[in-house]
């Protein structure tokens, strides 16, 4: 059950570009890299740039970022920002984030959270590329879920609460990523470079938690986005090289 806490508007309200999209590395085409096996320090991925802990249970995730511009051309393009739990080793992802939608040669920017497989849904915020954001998840061991995310610049909020005893939470990430739709991962728009700070797992710094760091590639191989290393234990820069 939702308990929202924030005015919302479902993805038929928005363009008519966000429809059936998932910020998820589960949906069709966008699985994470056969050689990236649980335990090891690289991994790649068809639609995942950022870093994964994944070897203990998770209670909390949170990063900022200053949201990127994009540099669009005339092909419709998507670039998302998150932090989650789950999605690395398992079916399901409790995120929330940002879009950057490349349309018509313009971008946009989208705010959003996913309780995947559910659809995600978007919040009736303006987000512009500078802003600096904000984003927070975080559950307990019954299963109960919120997901906090914050435009400090536009001094908006907001906090949703959610409740699934299910979910593993094997995973905590924080990413960029190329969404998804039903016929398999989309282009992924040029936001040039985007740094994450105060990146924190369970607590502690996302380094302290033995991250691995995810490559975005095509499926031929081609590197989409890389990341940097880890500075300060809460500091990465993810960059666009491909659609």
């Amino acid at each position: 059950m939702f308990a929202l806490f924030a005015a919302l508007v479902s993805a038929g309200g928005a363009a008519a570009a966000l429809s059936g999209l998932d910020f998820s590395p589960h949906a069709a085409g966008a699985r994470l890299h056969p050689g990236a096996a649980h335990g090891l320090k690289f991994a790649t991925s068809t639609n995942w740039a950022g870093y994964a802990a994944h070897s203990t249970k998770y209670t909390s995730v949170t990063a900022t970022w200053r949201e990127p511009g994009a540099s669009c051309g005339s092909s419709t393009a998507y670039a998302s920002f998150w932090t989650g739990l789950d999605g690395y080793a398992s079916s399901s992802v409790e995120q929330t984030g940002t879009l950057v939608l490349c349309s018509g040669g313009r971008a946009t920017q989208y705010a959003w959270y996913e309780m995947y497989p559910a659809s995600p849904v978007y919040f009736n915020n303006t987000v512009a590329a500078g802003d600096t954001i904000v984003s927070r998840v975080t559950s307990t061991s019954s299963g109960a879920f919120s997901l906090y995310l914050a435009d400090t610049t536009r001094g908006w909020s907001h906090t949703i609460n959610q409740t699934n005893s299910s979910l593993a939470r094997s995973s905590a990430e924080v990413i960029a990523e190329a969404p998804s739709s039903s016929s398999g991962v989309l282009p992924l728009a040029n936001f040039g470079t985007v740094t994450f700070t105060s990146s924190k797992v369970n607590g502690g710094s996302l380094g302290a938690s033995n991250p691995t760091s995810i490559t975005m590639v095509t499926s031929s191989g081609t590197t989409k986005a890389s990341v940097s290393g880890i500075s300060g234990g809460t500091s990465f820069s993810s960059t666009w090289h491909h659609a």
